[in-house]
C-alpha cells in the first residue's frame, strides 16, 4: 500500500527537529511570518490549558457548539492513530489532500530551518482553519500554555485552564506555583478566562496573572459550581441552575470537565438545549473507553476490556475512583509508560489491582522497559509480570480470570498503539 502523501511530508518535518528542546515561541512567529500570520484570520478562539481534562472538556464545548448548529474548528493533540485526528475543519477531520497541501506549504515556507514537530504541524492547523469559515476555533494546549505552540493569538474569545498538577517537570518546574505560571500564560488582557477546579496554591497564581491582565475570571467554587446529586449533575452559576444527565465520558472527574464546558457554553449565551448536548454528546476516546470490538475483544471473550491514556499521578486517582463506583470485578493491568512519566505516583492509587502486566510501548523511543514497569508497580504494592505485548498479557490475565475486568493503561501512545491495531 503506498504512504500517503502527509506521511512522508511528516517524516521529513521530524528531520527538522532541534537536539535539545527548548521551549519558545520564537520559531512559531518566523514561520507564521513566512505564512502571511494566519493566526490573525482564526474565527474565534477558545483556548484550553491544563495538566488534567483538557481534551475531554475540549470535547464537550465542542459537542454543545455543534448541538446549537455553529461550526467549529479543533486542534487537539497526540492523536491516537492517525495524524489527521490532531486537525478538525468546520467539523470534519480534514481530508488527506488538505493536510497534504498545508503541510507542503508549511515545510516550503520553513525552508529548513530547525523547528519542532509540534510548531510546524500547529503551524498548518492554523493554516487550514484561516482558510475555511467557521464559527470557533478550539485550541488545546500541547504542553504548558505561556510558551505553547498555540499560544499566539491575540485576543482569543475565551481562554480555559482545567485543573492543574504535577507533570512535565523537566519543562515546567517542579512546583505545583510554577506549573501553574506556565498555564496560566495562556491568559491574555480582558479576556474572559474560566478556571476549572484548583489546588489553592495554584489557583492563587492563576488569579494573581489574571489580574494583572485585568482578564475576568470564572472560577470553579467562586463563580460557579458543578456536583453529582441523586444520579444527575447539578451546575449552578449566576443565571441560574442546571439538572443534567452525567457525562457520557465515563469517571467522576467527567463532572468537572463538564462544569468548565457549561462555563464557556454559558458565557456564550447558549441554551439549556446544547448544554445538555454537551455532556450526552461528547466524544473523546481512550479516556475509560470500553473497548466492544476488535481481536482482542473477541479474545477477550466474557471478560470487560477498558482503555485509558492517562499517564500522572492524577490520571491514577481518577481511574482509581472511577473503578470504584463501577460493579465490582477482579480488574487486572495492561500497563505501558514513557520514562519521562511518574510511574510511582500512576500506579500508587491502582494498589488495587489483582495484578499489573508490563509492556514496552511499540515504536516509542522513550518508552520505560517492560522490566522498569514491573518492578515500578511492586514497589507501589501491586503484583507484577513483565510480557512481551498486550496480545501476550490479555492471554495471561485470561488464563488466570477468564471474566476479570482488564484494563490497558498508561500513556497516550500505547492507547493509540491499540486503537490503530487491535480495535
Amino acid at each position: 500500500m503506498t504512504q500517503p502523501g502527509s506521511d512522508l511530508i511528516l517524516e521529513r518535518m521530524m528531520a527538522l527537529h532541534p537536539k535539545v528542546m527548548d521551549l519558545t515561541l520564537d520559531r512559531m512567529w518566523r514561520l507564521l511570518d513566512a505564512l502571511g500570520n494566519p493566526q490573525n484570520d482564526l474565527p474565534p478562539v477558545i483556548h484550553v490549558a491544563g495538566t488534567n481534562g483538557k481534551g475531554s472538556t475540549l470535547a464537550m464545548i465542542r459537542a454543545g457548539l455543534e448541538a446549537a448548529a455553529r461550526s467549529v474548528h479543533v486542534y487537539t493533540s497526540p492523536h491516537l492513530a492517525r495524524f489527521h485526528e490532531r486537525i478538525r475543519v468546520a467539523g470534519k477531520l480534514i481530508d488527506e489532500d488538505a493536510l497534504t497541501a498545508v503541510l507542503d506549504e508549511c515545510y516550503a515556507a520553513n525552508d529548513g530551518q530547525m523547528i519542532t514537530y509540534f510548531e510546524i504541524t500547529t503551524c498548518a492547523a492554523i493554516l487550514a482553519f484561516a482558510r475555511t469559515a467557521a464559527d470557533y476555533t478550539l485550541l488545546e494546549v500541547g504542553l504548558g500554555g505561556r510558551l505553547d505552540a498555540t499560544n499566539v493569538i491575540d485576543t482569543p474569545a475565551f481562554c480555559v485552564i482545567t485543573p492543574v498538577s504535577i507533570d512535565h517537570q523537566q519543562y515546567l518546574g517542579d512546583t505545583l506555583p510554577l506549573i501553574a505560571r506556565e498555564k496560566a500564560g495562556i491568559i491574555k488582557r480582558r479576556v474572559p478566562c474560566i478556571v476549572g477546579p484548583q489546588e489553592p496554591e495554584g489557583l492563587e497564581v492563576i488569579e494573581r496573572i489574571a489580574a494583572r491582565n485585568m482578564a475576568p475570571l470564572s472560577a470553579c467554587g467562586q463563580h460557579w459550581h458543578v456536583a453529582r446529586e441523586a444520579g444527575r449533575m447539578v451546575y449552578q452559576d449566576e443565571s441560574g441552575l442546571l439538572d443534567l444527565p452525567l457525562p457520557n465520558l465515563p469517571g467522576a472527574h467527567q463532572v468537572q470537565n463538564a462544569g468548565a464546558a457549561l462555563a464557556v457554553l454559558r458565557h456564550l449565551g447558549l441554551d439549556d438545549t446544547a448544554c445538555e448536548a454537551a455532556v450526552t454528546r461528547a466524544e473523546w476516546p481512550a479516556r475509560m473507553q470500553r473497548l466492544r470490538k476488535g481481536p482482542l475483544v473477541d479474545a477477550a471473550r466474557q471478560a470487560e476490556l477498558w482503555l485509558d491514556g492517562g499517564h500522572n499521578p492524577a490520571a491514577g486517582m481518577a481511574i482509581a475512583a472511577h473503578l470504584s463506583e463501577i460493579v465490582q470485578r477482579p480488574t487486572y493491568l495492561i500497563c505501558g509508560m514513557l520514562n519521562t512519566k511518574d510511574i510511582g505516583g500512576y500506579l500508587r492509587p491502582l494498589s488495587g489491582a489483582e495484578a499489573l502486566y508490563a509492556v514496552s510501548i511499540p515504536g516509542e523511543v522513550n518508552t520505560l522497559s517492560a522490566d522498569a514497569t514491573a518492578a515500578a508497580a511492586r514497589e507501589a504494592g501491586i503484583e507484577a509480570h513483565e510480557a512481551a505485548d498486550v496480545a501476550t498479557a490479555l492471554a495471561a490475565i485470561l488464563r488466570r480470570d477468564p471474566a476479570a475486568r482488564v484494563l490497558i493503561c498508561g500513556s497516550l501512545y500505547l492507547a493509540g498503539n491499540i486503537l490503530k491495531t487491535h480495535a
